[in-house]
């Protein structure tokens, strides 16, 4: 416990090329399925011009642009940057793509071209790796049109936090509440809140808190990719209550 407290209360390096999420971001992209699956999950909740904050090598991007979204995608990282336009660059629904610091104090100046503009924003497993969370969702929030929404994705339970969240240096773990909280101190009501993927907490406690790996490989993805269509059943019958993630999504008002 103390050791997570340390993690939490630290101040992570910033990495222009981070070899462990880039590792754990294209072993994700290999399993089709469950992309998919969080792609479904999220896709209701997104419309108009949409905004991805943190888009990484683009596992949902795709989803997103296969689906004729108008989307703008976005990176802290300039590499992460260029694979997207290596990627997507002929696509004509792509609006563009954009490096971008969420956590900037100075957000309405540096970005104020994209400030009110869009219908919709959203944020896969990135706010856990902001120190200033807080100020993340607020910035997150003004790039929304009056009446837009915010989807935000995150790692679910603190009791949860392991080698991997260290490895990938997550600040921290989310629950239904903490997360619906920081929306709410933003200013945006409170649309929809679920948890998602309850299938995938044995395996990350496995990995993580028994054989102290610091990163999700590419055979494990594969291997658990394959029980999705059963995994997505098990979150129906279990009314989405429990899972390695939670899902919020608030509206600017």
């Amino acid at each position: 416990m103390c050791s997570q407290l340390l993690i939490a209360m630290a101040k992570f390096e910033f990495k222009e090329i981070d070899e462990e999420g880039e590792d754990t971001l294209k072993s994700v992209g290999e399993a089709k399925l469950f992309n998919k699956w969080m792609f479904s999950e999220i896709e209701p909740f997104n419309q108009g011009k949409v905004f991805e904050i943190g888009s990484g090598v683009g596992n949902i991007s795709e989803f997103f642009l296969n689906g004729g979204y108008d989307i703008t995608l976005s990176d802290i990282r300039e590499n992460y940057c260029g694979y997207l336009e290596d990627k997507f660059s002929n696509y004509g629904n792509l609006s563009e793509i954009v490096k971008m610091d969420a956590e900037r104090p100075d957000f309405d100046e540096v970005y104020k071209e994209h400030i009110g503009r869009y219908d919709s924003v959203f944020s896969l497993n990135v706010v856990e790796h902001i120190a200033d969370d807080q100020l993340a969702v607020i910035n997150a929030t003004k790039l929304l049109k009056k009446g837009g929404q915010l989807t935000i994705l995150v790692p679910a339970y603190q009791t949860l936090f392991n080698t991997i969240d260290e490895g990938l240096d997550h600040y921290r773990r989310y629950t239904k509440k903490s997360l619906t909280s920081l929306l709410t101190t933003a200013g945006l009501q409170i649309e929809h809140k679920q948890y998602f993927n309850f299938m995938g907490i044995p395996g990350w406690f496995a990995s993580g808190l028994v054989t102290k790996q610091r990163t999700v490989g590419s055979g494990q993805m594969k291997l658990y990719n394959m029980g999705v269509p059963v995994f997505k059943i098990l979150d129906k019958l279990l009314l989405k209550r429990v899972g390695l993630s939670v899902i919020a999504v608030g509206k600017k008002v």
